[in-house]
């Protein structure tokens, strides 16, 4: 049974997760033109969803061990976390503002399963922004939650499943909306507002000290 504190990690780790993966980005775009063509659809959600479970996990046991060792790390973490979630909440805010439009081509010769999954594996895996986001930031914000650390990575591998499931099956009925370049800015907004919310959430947790 989820405590308070438990419950409010799972939902902290489901909404950054979220707010992370959720944006318009070489992934998020392979993956929901994938989804568009009916393409190996399952194959590359399969490989998105659990690359981000083993990246989670990595930056779980990685910067919890390092912040069990040097507790005054724990303040600089929520202040450094705080001001990334600022300027990635502002960078969404400023998307919003300017929105573009994303509709993948529905012809073309039909990919290989192969040639799919290692073009997805390399988007995943190559992009170095993947490391930042997951491992880093989301392994060292898990940390701050203490002994509840393992159910804020819960939320956030829950969240990212979630978003690549739902983006791949559900992209055929997405089209004639993402088509349109106020569906992200909507999209863009939320975004921004997410982040901004959690920074400042990261931030009284520094000055706290908890």
């Amino acid at each position: 049974m989820l405590t308070t504190p438990a419950l409010l990690a799972v939902v902290s780790g489901l909404a950054l997760g979220l707010g992370l993966i959720v944006a318009i980005g070489a992934q998020n775009a392979f993956v929901l033109r994938q989804g568009l063509r009916l393409e190996h659809v399952a194959a590359v959600v399969a490989v998105c969803a659990l690359s981000d479970l083993a990246l989670i996990i990595a930056g779980v046991l990685g910067a919890g061990a390092a912040l069990s060792r040097v507790p005054w790390l724990v303040p600089v973490v929520c202040f450094a976390g705080a001001a990334f979630l600022l300027c990635y909440g502002a960078l969404a805010a400023r998307r919003a503002l300017r929105p573009g439009s994303l509709l993948p081509d529905a012809g073309g010769v039909r990919a290989g399963l192969a040639a799919t999954v290692g073009t997805c594996l390399a988007l995943t895996w190559l992009n170095p922004h993947v490391y930042l986001d997951t491992v880093v930031l989301l392994g060292s914000m898990a940390s701050t939650y203490g002994e509840h650390r393992w159910q804020f990575a819960a939320g956030a591998g829950l969240g990212s499943t979630v978003w690549f499931a739902g983006l791949g099956y559900g992209a055929r009925l997405l089209r004639p909306v993402f088509a349109r370049p106020a569906a992200w800015r909507v999209l863009d907004g939320v975004i921004a507002v997410v982040m901004t919310a959690l920074a400042v959430s990261l931030a009284v947790r520094g000055v706290s000290g908890t």
